[in-house]
């Protein structure tokens, strides 16, 4: 068996990744969000909304995207946002009583997504599978 035998990991991976994230996002839609809307209310609800540049890296979207996101959750009800007292270059970002629900009801939905995603995979093989993706991250990076 050579390497051409099969497809390239990293072709298999880009497909699977790209299918995965389209049926998330679907999933989401479905509930009332997207994708970035999700990430968002979940980063500002635990808390780890260090700054908006950090934020838009994990969503994997630019800055100013972002801020267009944000602007338009503003103008939804999801969330408020006043600059810092202390620093006025840095915005403190709440959500409103919408954006908790909305929250929530996208919390459900993702639970059952990754419930979907989960089956018939054992927790030895999910744990395997994360060692493997984190394996091939350190490959990526270096």
């Amino acid at each position: 068996m050579t390497p051409f035998d099969r497809p390239p990991v990293g072709m298999n991976l880009a497909r699977t990744a790209k299918l995965v994230a389209q049926a998330f996002d679907a999933a989401l839609v479905e509930a009332g969000g997207t994708l970035p809307v999700w990430v968002t209310l979940l980063s500002i609800k635990s808390r780890e909304l260090a700054n908006q540049r950090e934020l838009a890296g994990m969503i994997g979207i630019q800055g100013a995207t972002l801020t267009h996101h944000l602007n338009a959750m503003e103008m939804q009800g999801l969330l408020t946002r006043r600059r810092d007292p202390v620093n006025r270059r840095v915005h403190q970002v709440e959500l409103t009583e919408a954006g908790e629900a909305l929250f929530l009801k996208l919390r459900i939905a993702a639970f059952a997504f990754d419930k979907r995603l989960r089956k018939g995979l054992s927790d030895d093989r999910l744990a395997e599978f994360a060692e493997v993706l984190a394996a091939l991250r350190a490959n990526v990076e270096g």
